[in-house]
């Protein structure tokens, strides 16, 4: 029974709130609630925030676009380069802000008076297209190693590209690692040969 209870106690979503309006964070403690997530910290002002997300650890931070002591855009950029998404919260919807949130990372957007029916939605997408978009970038890091180590492989054998990719792949094999770690090492043994 008490797997059921550890797996029935998960909630879906931890949440941090930063927003200075007792009302807003009131309608989105009980939206969340009642959604099965779980409020795991709160702050009324964007020099709290950053401590907050750290402490907290949130699947997602809702971050209102004005709070008193800041910019809550920039401060939503922190807590996204900080790995945690962000939803915009805000009642207002000119360009300008939206294009300020697509650069700062943000990944959802919500509108003020909430309407409870769209929080999940709005969640769920911003946890899913972060995830998406680290893993992108780990991708891309990862691909750039591989090119260095071709290259690398290339300048040192004199291979083309295409017999260090098939050294590195081969490598990769044998050792049953993944390509981008026998790249690294690759780099790593390369920088300490003279």
């Amino acid at each position: 029974m008490s797997a059921d209870k550890s797996v029935q106690s998960r909630p879906r979503w931890r949440v941090a709130i930063v927003d200075d309006h007792e009302r807003s964070r009131s309608a989105l403690r009980a939206a969340i609630w009642a959604a099965g997530g779980e409020v795991v910290g709160e702050s009324v002002r964007c020099a709290d925030a950053l401590a907050v997300v750290r402490r907290a650890a949130p699947d997602v931070a809702i971050c209102a676009a004005g709070l008193p002591d800041g910019d809550g855009v920039q401060t939503a950029a922190q807590l996204t380069a900080g790995d945690c998404p962000v939803v915009l919260f805000t009642s207002h919807t000119d360009e300008a802000l939206v294009e300020r949130a697509r650069a700062a990372g943000i990944m959802a957007y919500l509108l003020k008076p909430l309407r409870p029916a769209e929080l999940a939605p709005a969640l769920d997408l911003a946890i899913a297209r972060f995830g998406e978009t680290r893993q992108l970038k780990q991708t891309l890091e990862d691909r750039k190693v591989i090119e260095r180590a071709k290259g690398t492989l290339m300048a040192r054998f004199g291979l083309t590209e295409d017999e260090a990719f098939k050294r590195l792949r081969r490598a990769a094999m044998d050792s049953r690692k993944p390509m981008v770690e026998v790249a690294r090492a690759l780099l790593v043994s390369e920088s300490v040969i003279p």
